[in-house]
Order: structure tokens, then C-alpha cells, then sequence
């Protein structure tokens, strides 16, 4: 009966994600489009967009974490969190020019930063030790499977002109459902913390979990906003309905291979995935750059799909496994927090990149870190034994 609760409270969660992420994507993809197209911004300030809204909220991630840990009111900062998503749809509608979209994007990434880890947590806390990946990788499928669902309806918006104002104002609907799920989640508070402020000089971080997250930052300095993507591939000759199709594709795939990413990961270690989903980055990015035929450009959206499953589950298992006791909300929050000022940084780079070298230029860079983060893994992390599973178990 525990173990089918258990099972119940990440699904209750990966419903959650699903509906909200069905929100969010189903007017994520038109943003770069409408500022582009509708208010004439260019891809550097659609990086200084991302970038910024990003950063701030990735400050945040690590607060957050860490008083849903203390605090054990994980429950309700996801809900805070998601609860940001329908803000930030209002003021899309209320949006006239790119600073206005740039508020929006604060709004809704504050969110993110605000709900991330205690959510993150909360998988954790309802997880085995010996599934963690798995149960990491299940969220991950219901969250991409949502992704998919809103990036059908962004077509839809696209292809029968439905008007980026309506496409806005239909997202908040299933933002509110998601929300309504929260109330459904159980969340453990007996697992007690003695730390009594947040000093990250007093965090004793495992010298491999330290090495992972600056790799980590090496990495997020070249891994841009998804954006760049979808400006690439209308460059390449796609059509804008056809832009958002191939990003439809990226999320069935990464939904798809979720799960027995999670697993493998679970069952070989965790470096045996993150290895290859850094080397399948970094090949897809230089893809990007080197290859114009449209059919290569839709194996790599495959392909980038296919790194994100990899990563997401494997990736928040070890940190996980090696956090200090009681302090998985923490450190995920730092995580997160390293992720978004990575963003920052390589959206703007990327931005200036496309703008004053050429639009081949930042996958050429993100392409690069991220073939070297894969061999700083082999060679840093993986011969300290990365993620190996002991008999025991976690």
C-alpha cells in the first residue's frame, strides 16, 4: 500500500508538470516568433530575453530548495510556483513591445525558479533509492508529454492563423487545471534538517558532486535558449507551423525515451548515460551549424530529444544521491541556480554570436562544451566511480 501511494504522489506530480508544461509550451514556441515577426526584435534581444529571464529565476531555485527543506512546505511552493504560469500568461495578452515580453518571461521563469526544486524534492522524497532514475525519468515523460500536447495546440495556432493573442489567452486553461492537481500531493515532513541558516560556506559537498556541478556550468555556458533552435530551423527554410512541428517532434522523442533513460541509468550507473547524452548534444549543436538539408535538421531535433531524456533523469539522480542528508531541495536549488546563470550567459553570447559572427557561430561554441563536458565526466568524474550503485542500493 506504501509503495502504491508512493507510485500515486509522482504521478499526481508528473500530472501537475503535464498540464502546466501543456500551458506553457503551447505559446512557448510562438514568443521568438511573435517578437521576431510581429515586433520586429532581433535574435540578440531574443537572447537577452531568455537570458535574463532565466538568470533571475535561477537565483531563486536554490532559495526555494532550500526552505521547502527546512520549512518541509515543499507542497507549497510548487504551488506558488506553478501558480505563476497563469501571470504570465495575463501579461503576454497585456504585452505591446519585447520589454513587455521580457516581464512576462521574468514572471513565468520565477515561477520556475520557485517550483523546480521543491518539486524535484518532492519526486525524490517519493522514491526508493534503488528507482530513483526511473521515477525521475517518469516525471520527465509526463512533463515532455505535456510539452508535446501544447506544442500540437501551437500549430494548430499557426497553421489556421488562430492569432497569437487568443493562443495566450486559450493557455490559461490548462496552467489552472495543473494547479487544481497540487492539492492532491502528499508531502513527507518528517525528515527533519539541523541546518539553521543557509550558509553555502557550511554546505560539505562530495568532491565528485562539486566537480559535476562546475561541469555542469562549463556546459549551461554553451547549452542556449531552445529558441536559437527554432530560429536555425526557419533559417534552414521551414515554415513557422513547420518550426513548431519539429519541436513537437523534440518533445515526443524526449518524452518517449524518458523513462527507460531513467532506468538504464538506474540499472548502469549514472555516468554510462550522462556520458553519451553530452556527446549526442554536442554532435547535435555542431549538426546544427555544419548540416542546411531539412531532413538532417529533423534527425536532429530527434537527436536533441533524445540527449534531453538522457540527461534529465540520470542527471537529478546523482545529485541527489550525493546531496548532504536532508538537503536534496537544496542542492538541486543549486543545480538549478548554476543551469540559469549558465543560460544567461550563453543566450546572450549566443545572441551576439548570431548577430556579429553569424548564426552558425553559437552552435559551434555550445557544440564544443558540450563534447568537452562529456570528457571532463570520463576523465574527473567517471574514475571516481560517478553514480556507481552499491548492493545496497542508494
Amino acid at each position: 500500500m506504501k509503495s502504491r501511494k508512493v507510485f500515486s504522489n509522482i504521478v499526481l506530480l508528473g500530472l501537475v508538470s503535464l498540464f502546466v508544461d501543456m500551458s506553457t509550451e503551447m505559446v512557448y514556441p510562438l514568443v521568438p516568433l511573435y517578437l521576431t515577426a510581429t515586433l520586429g526584435a532581433s535574435p540578440a534581444i531574443v537572447g537577452i530575453i531568455e537570458g535574463i529571464a532565466e538568470s533571475i529565476a535561477s537565483l531563486l531555485k536554490v532559495f526555494s530548495g532550500y526552505i521547502g527543506d527546512v520549512y518541509h512546505n515543499k507542497k507549497n511552493l510548487a504551488f506558488a510556483g506553478y501558480s505563476a504560469s497563469v501571470v504570465y500568461k495575463i501579461f503576454l495578452l497585456l504585452a505591446s513591445t519585447w520589454t513587455g515580453i521580457l516581464i512576462a518571461r521574468i514572471i513565468d521563469r520565477t515561477g520556475k525558479g520557485i517550483r523546480t526544486a521543491p518539486r524535484d524534492a518532492l519526486v525524490a522524497q517519493s522514491s526508493s533509492g534503488h528507482n530513483l532514475g526511473g521515477s525521475f525519468g517518469l516525471h520527465k515523460m509526463m512533463d515532455m508529454a505535456g510539452s508535446a500536447l501544447g506544442v500540437m495546440f501551437a500549430y494548430y495556432f499557426v497553421a489556421t492563423n488562430y492569432g497569437f493573442h487568443k493562443a495566450f489567452l486559450f493557455s490559461i486553461i490548462p496552467a489552472i487545471m495543473g494547479i487544481l492537481i497540487i492539492s492532491a500531493v502528499k508531502e513527507d515532513k518528517n525528515n527533519k534538517t539541523d541546518q539553521p541558516k543557509l550558509k553555502f560556506s557550511g554546505l560539505k559537498l562530495e568532491g565528485r558532486l562539486k566537480a559535476y556541478l562546475g561541469i555542469i556550468f562549463i556546459f549551461c555556458l554553451g547549452n542556449s535558449s531552445n529558441a536559437f533552435l527554432l530560429l536555425k530551423a526557419q533559417e534552414r527554410g521551414f515554415t513557422a507551423s513547420q518550426v513548431i512541428l519539429l519541436y513537437l517532434l523534440f518533445n515526443i522523442t524526449a518524452s518517449a525515451l524518458a523513462i527507460p533513460s531513467g532506468k538504464l541509468s538506474d540499472r548502469f550507473g549514472r555516468s554510462k548515460i550522462l556520458v553519451p547524452g553530452y556527446l549526442i548534444y554536442g554532435l547535435v549543436y555542431l549538426g546544427f551549424a555544419l548540416l542546411s538539408s531539412k531532413f538532417s535538421i529533423i534527425l536532429l531535433f530527434i537527436a536533441y530529444g533524445a540527449y534531453n531524456a538522457l540527461i534529465s533523469g540520470a542527471e537529478r539522480a546523482f545529485i541527489v544521491e550525493n546531496a548532504p542528508k536532508g538537503l536534496n531541495g537544496t542542492i538541486l536549488g543549486v543545480y538549478g541556480m548554476l543551469q540559469g546563470i549558465g543560460l544567461l550567459l550563453s543566450s546572450v553570447i549566443a545572441g551576439l554570436l548570431w548577430d556579429n559572427i553569424g548564426s552558425n557561430a553559437p552552435f559551434i561554441f555550445g557544440g564544443a562544451l558540450g563534447i568537452l563536458s562529456a570528457i571532463l565526466i570520463v576523465a574527473i568524474i567517471d574514475r571516481n566511480k560517478l553514480g556507481r550503485l552499491t548492493s545496497k542500493g542508494v
